[in-house]
């Protein structure tokens, strides 16, 4: 017999069956390899794996051999134990679970590693179990340090293979026994594409409710007890505050807590140019226009059946559109363009804007049948100046975001610059926190976060606090139409990297958003995470 044999023997459950077994045995000059044993009520399963010494016994003569045990009511050949079992499924486990894992006996072999752990250090075509870890591809110094006590978490490791470079975090602990010794230890390694994701799914929106939102003022929490109770309602929420104030993080959770089923659909209204905002907002047939999808195309009220249709920065809408959402608001239809019948609608309507409306309705720049439409629940949002309490919190809430993302150590503010950023006056509210605060994550490379890297837009462009505009500095030996454009390059730039949009730039500057376009291109523009600016000669 060229390798063990496996049997399953169900006995009436007696005492002496296990020494029955090994006298019967012992007989063949078998030897056991394993015996396991399960009590069922009055039976016990036994499972016995035999390695004969002798190449003339067979599973055979092993069977005929025990088939007179007193007691026995059944003996079979089996494939496999039920430790073996429990092995694979073990091992099942361990291979499907996002993390890596290894782990180390006390002296240092290798006794579990998965399937992401083999591909991580590419021994996946070798079995590097049972050999001294630092005899393989798996050699790092901590899980040997652990057997000495140690226990490291969340260290930032990387490693490289021809299937590229793995990014993980590392945590290791030593394994312990009952009496508090030291027999091995375990590794984990988080893909750091799995933290980002969870990070990531962690801040959809279906997940955005009041509870998620960070502050503490006075201002804050009025604005959300009104919304929270305003959100189970069907009518409409109009959302005022400055830009950066957090609009679509208030109507996310309005629709959150508004018990619709349907999707949460955001449109920023300033952001589609004014010959696609029709198309957009109620759809079109196949085949009418030039240019249409064969298909045809569903409409953003449409996509919002049974949720929420968000429209931010609905005071830039042209008159045009601003005619056909009140309709639809009106009679809960809408027609397609190309369409020949109309289609029930059931959204709810969000919107929001860092305008005035009061005053574009004197201007007549808004529709006033549409104002008041829309303006049956206003939400006013603060500015930051008007919660500095909350901007710590805010503060440590983003770094850790932050940190998360990025994949980096934990780190914290110091007390000097939690001091510069209570001093400022955040125009930009908590959008602009948000943004320095990544700003300095990124450039500090410490722990611990100091004034000098908090850095405002005026310390990277040079500018003072309190400018608004650029100083007209004339220079005698440039050219009046060359001093023209530098000065015209800087208030553009300016206007778009404190706008939300091309659209709402070019309406605080007067004119029209293919002027402003224009204007980029003239001055070679271009954005980057920190906003406009010259782009670079390559």
């Amino acid at each position: 017999m060229n390798r063990t044999s496996k049997l399953n023997l169900q006995f009436v459950d007696r005492i002496g069956i296990v020494a029955d077994i090994s006298r019967h045995v012992a007989r063949l000059s078998v030897n056991i390899v394993s015996m396991e044993v399960q009590r069922k009520q009055e039976l016990a399963d036994v499972y016995l794996e035999v390695d004969p010494s002798r190449r003339e016994i067979s599973a055979r003569d092993v069977l005929e051999t025990l088939s007179s045990l007193d007691g026995l009511q059944s003996i079979r050949l089996i494939e496999t134990m039920p430790h073996e079992n429990r092995q694979n499924t073990f091992r099942t486990v361990l291979d499907n679970v996002s993390d890596g894992i290894v782990s180390i006996d006390a002296g240092g072999n290798i006794t579990t590693i998965n399937r992401l752990a083999r591909t991580i250090y590419n021994c996946l075509e070798c079995n590097p179990i049972g050999k001294r870890i630092d005899q393989t591809p798996v050699m790092d110094d901590t899980l040997l340090s652990c057997l000495e006590g140690k226990t490291v978490s969340r260290l930032r490791h990387s490693v490289a293979t021809d299937k590229g470079r793995f990014q993980f975090f590392i945590s290791a602990r030593p394994i312990v026994d009952a009496s508090g010794r030291i027999t091995g230890a375990v590794k984990i390694m988080k893909d750091m594409r799995e933290i980002e994701a969870l990070v990531e799914k962690a801040a959809q929106a279906e997940r955005i409710s009041f509870e998620t939102i960070v502050g503490d003022s006075p201002t804050v929490n009025e604005a959300i007890a009104f919304a929270r109770k305003i959100a189970p309602t069907a009518a409409i929420v109009s959302i005022r505050g400055q830009s950066g104030t957090g609009k679509e993080l208030f109507a996310r959770a309005i629709h959150f807590e508004s018990g619709r089923s349907g999707p949460f659909v955001a449109v920023n209204c300033a952001a589609i140019p004014d010959a696609l905002l029709e198309s957009e907002l109620f759809g079109y047939e196949s085949g009418s226009f030039t240019g249409a999808s064969k298909s045809g195309h569903t409409g953003l009220f449409e996509q919002a059946k049974g949720g929420t249709l968000f429209l931010d920065e609905i005071a830039d809408l042209p008159p045009g559109p601003q005619a056909k959402i009140l309709r639809a608001i009106q009679e809960k239809r809408i027609r397609r363009i190309g369409g020949r019948s109309e289609i029930e609608i059931d959204a709810r309507i969000v919107t929001a804007t860092n305008r005035h409306l009061e005053q574009l309705v004197a201007d007549g720049a808004f529709r006033q049948d549409l104002y008041y439409r829309i303006n049956v629940l206003p939400v006013h949002l603060p500015p930051l100046q008007a919660r500095r309490e909350d901007i710590p919190v805010l503060a440590d809430h983003f770094l850790f975001q932050i940190n998360c993302r990025l994949g980096t150590r934990l780190q914290r503010l110091t007390r000097k610059a939690q001091d510069k950023l209570a001093r400022h006056d955040w125009p930009g509210n908590v959008r602009e926190l948000k943004n320095v605060i990544e700003r300095a994550a990124i450039l500090c490379d410490a722990a611990d976060i100091g004034a000098e890297s908090i850095l405002f837009s005026f310390e990277l462009s040079g500018h003072a606090p309190d400018e608004r505009r650029p100083a007209v500095k004339a220079h005698g030996n440039a050219p009046l139409s060359r001093q023209l454009d530098a000065l015209e390059r800087r208030i553009v730039i300016d206007a778009l990297n404190s706008s939300k949009s091309i659209r709402q730039a070019a309406s605080g500057l007067g004119i029209s958003h293919t002027a402003l376009r224009n204007k980029i291109k003239k001055h070679g523009l271009q954005a980057s995470p920190t906003g406009y600016a010259v782009k670079a000669n390559p």
